[in-house]
């Protein structure tokens, strides 16, 4: 008699979790989704509280963290944690929360030391690697940020066909300005195995700057993307992923 576990997913499986990043929702990972779903490969990407078609009020960064935490303790089985841009902020706080992750991905994305913000980030690099290619303004109240529908596709999708980036772009919601500028209180880059997908063509965190955070995790991988490779790099950033699920398989069996 075959197995329940060889007719159905196992809750010992290991899921895989992907986490956007500021403005966005978990609908900007549609395309890798079903590039994953092609290959067997499960995943989840929730939107963070107050994004996309969530009913919950816009959150910080440890309301952001604390979501993806309560998802993992759901889930109770080993999970590969993929954050995009600030959502590697996320990852790093969430891990610590909810010890389920076997591998951090860091797409794009901001990989902080204990302490660090986003905002305190950005400030470390040399002023001469700044490169702002993303033109943000106030939001609905002091308290959030939006994005320029005019600066967007440059900064996030400038290799995306034009149809596609508008699609993205009239999805983008506001971010709260205290999700930028708390602090993360871990570091489980550290701890974890941790790969950093490098993209040489982003315009919104410059590829030097990606390049010294690269330099953090245990693994670079360099993709010729922008800075939203699920929607241009689907397949080469389906590999990655499909490989970390791989070995978070070998680590559960």
């Amino acid at each position: 008699m075959r197995s329940l576990c060889a007719t159905m997913p196992c809750m010992s499986e290991p899921m895989v979790i992907l986490v956007h990043g500021a403005w966005h929702g978990g609908w900007c990972w549609a395309a890798l989704q079903a590039e994953l779903d092609r290959r067997g490969v499960p995943s989840l990407a929730p939107d963070l509280p107050g994004h996309g078609a969530s009913l919950q009020p816009l959150g910080d960064l440890y309301g952001d963290a604390d979501a993806i935490a309560a998802v993992m303790t759901r889930l109770n089985r080993p999970v590969v944690l993929v954050g995009h841009s600030y959502g590697g902020m996320v990852i790093t706080q969430a891990a610590a929360l909810a010890p389920k992750a076997t591998e951090l991905v860091f797409v794009a994305a901001f990989v902080p030391h204990d302490g660090d913000s986003l905002m305190g980030l950005l400030g470390s690099f040399e002023q001469r690697r700044v490169a702002l290619g993303l033109a943000t303004r106030p939001g609905s109240s002091d308290a959030t940020s939006s994005v320029d529908p005019a600066g967007a596709p440059g900064a996030f999708y400038h290799l995306a066909p034009p149809e596609v980036a508008a699609a993205a772009v009239a999805r983008l919601g506001e971010q709260p300005v205290a999700s930028f500028i708390e602090p993360v209180t871990s570091e489980t880059w550290r701890t974890l195995p941790s790969t950093y997908v490098l993209c040489t063509h982003d315009e919104a965190i410059h590829p030097d700057h990606q390049a010294i955070m690269a330099a953090r995790c245990t693994t670079t991988v360099t993709l010729a993307a922008d800075h939203s490779p699920f929607l241009t790099h689907v397949a080469e950033l389906g590999d990655l992923i499909e490989a970390a699920w791989q070995r978070a398989r070998e680590v559960a069996s």
